[in-house]
């Protein structure tokens, strides 16, 4: 720990030639963001729907038909789960259903739900709100497919420490159907995608904007983004180095309450406002199917929602399945359950309190803002305060954020590189040797280029979910028959 926080405090001073490196490193990844662009980004139908949501929304359809609607008879249920009626002291793993469903919603809650919305109200009008909220729902069913195989197919080593995730799975339907090269082709990819995907979106952009919405507040941190990057990486080593353990702890008290902080102050708007939320809710559906032809139409607010939606929950992506993979339990399915309420809090309810609170204030027409500045303009009209609450809002969002893409990109990284002490360290220490350079340096293109590989890990993630959702279905049926008949017990 020692050697590492040596590192650190050494790396502030190296940065002092920031433009320059900055400068050097985005003309590097320039051009293999351009290609990777064309290809996530390809747009089949001209309809402004990128092929990789385009591939996450099919998937989330197809599941939960596949399923019977396990999105929504599963609700019940899944709550009873998260308050430990079920838990059995017993059963193997690391962390409780309630800890693992935190860790995961940490690492979504975040900017998406802030500056995304915000994004998809202002071009695609209210009506995207409508689409973003069915996205959500229908993103619940794979996530509770793709939790479910992260635990069934997870390793539990002599120490008891869990590893699991799509690279697990992935080996394993593929070698089941007696492709094993390809098994391991896809599950190195998705591990590679999840190790990049880490230090990118998991770690330098949230750094990077939880600095930069400081530094909007307070003048006197202009320019010392790498000071900041220390002490956030101080901050965030003291965490991750305890494991999914440690993660979980902090992350069950930090992810409620920012849910309450923020949620609360949405509430706060949208009841000051009660005698407009009919008209609201009324615009809301009118202009889904209607669309403004401004807007791009019917199919242009579709898409906006659709896309803010795969962008904000991670529903496909497959990143949290390695969180829930770690969950105390005997049955993969509880846990699937469990992970079905991640898009409803995250997209259902966060997204869309962001969104009233938006079109209440009327903020979604003849204000030249983007993203999180629109976002904090409504609020403010409201709130005179909010900002100052925006920038802890912020900053909070962004700390958890990280701490849980250190777990996804350190349990990658142990399946590529094998697990040692070694190699845990190493990961650790590149991790928050990057925090500090996203607070410090304008690394567009490297930034872009990770949360690409975010995106990516939907391809190979939902293929293998494919081809393995009967055996979840059969799962399903079988657990759910057990628990009408008495067979699975309550311990509360």
């Amino acid at each position: 720990m020692k050697k590492i926080l040596a590192i650190l405090l050494f790396l502030p001073q190296m940065l002092r030639a920031e433009s320059t490196f900055s400068d050097q490193v985005n003309l590097l990844f320039e051009p293999i963001v351009n290609i990777m662009a064309k290809v996530i980004f390809w747009e089949p139908f001209s309809a402004g729907m990128p092929i990789v949501v385009i591939w996450l929304v099919i998937g989330a359809v197809f599941f939960t038909l596949r399923m019977n609607f396990i999105n929504l008879r599963g609700f019940k249920h899944a709550l009873q789960l998260v308050r430990g009626d079920y838990d059995n002291p017993k059963d193997k793993g690391e962390v409780s259903h309630f800890q693992a469903l935190t860790t995961a919603l940490s690492a979504t809650v975040g900017l998406g739900n802030i500056a995304g919305v915000a994004v998809a109200v202002a071009i695609g009008g209210p009506g995207a709100t409508f689409w973003m909220i069915a996205a959500g729902l229908l993103g619940m069913s794979s996530k509770f497919v793709e939790c479910t195989l992260g635990v069934k197919y997870r390793k539990i080593d002599e120490n008891g420490e869990v590893s699991g995730g799509p690279m697990y799975y992935l080996k394993t339907a593929f070698e089941k159907r007696n492709f094993p090269f390809a098994g391991k082709v896809m599950a190195g990819l998705f591990a590679i995608l999840c190790v990049g995907g880490s230090f990118g979106g998991g770690n330098m952009f949230q750094a990077n904007q939880a600095f930069s919405q400081l530094e909007g507040q307070f003048s006197m941190l202009e320019g010392n983004g790498a000071y900041f990057g220390f002490i956030l990486a101080i901050l965030v080593g003291a965490v991750i180095i305890g494991g999914i353990k440690s993660i979980a702890n902090v992350t069950e008290k930090v992810v409620p309450f920012m849910a309450v902080l923020y949620v609360g102050a949405s509430l706060f708007i949208i009841v000051m406002n009660y005698d407009q939320i009919f008209d609201v809710f009324g615009l809301i559906f009118d202009s889904a199917f209607s669309g403004d032809a401004a807007k791009g139409g019917f199919v242009g607010v579709l898409v906006q929602g659709f896309r803010r939606a795969a962008f904000s929950n991670e529903a496909g992506v497959g990143s949290a399945a390695i969180a829930h993979s770690a969950v105390k339990t005997n049955e993969p399915v509880t846990e699937g359950i469990v992970a079905l309420l991640e898009p409803f809090i995250d997209t259902v309810v966060i997204c869309t309190m962001t969104a009233l609170v938006i079109i209440i204030t009327g903020r979604h027409t003849g204000y030249d803002l983007e993203g999180a500045q629109l976002t904090s303009s409504a609020f403010e009209s409201v709130i005179s305060w909010f900002p100052m609450l925006l920038v802890v809002a912020i900053f909070l969002f962004a700390f958890s954020t990280m701490i849980s893409w250190s777990y996804y990109g350190l349990k990658a990284w142990t399946y590529l590189f094998g697990q040692s002490k070694l190699t845990e360290y190493a990961y650790k220490l590149l991790f928050l040797l990057f925090i500090i350079l996203g607070s410090s340096v304008s690394l567009g293109a490297v930034i872009d280029f990770s949360d690409m590989m975010i995106l990516a890990m939907a391809f190979p993630n939902i293929l293998g979910l494919y081809l393995m959702s009967g055996e979840v279905r059969a799962d399903l049926r079988d657990y759910l028959t057990r628990v009408k008949s008495g067979a699975i017990k309550k311990f509360k």
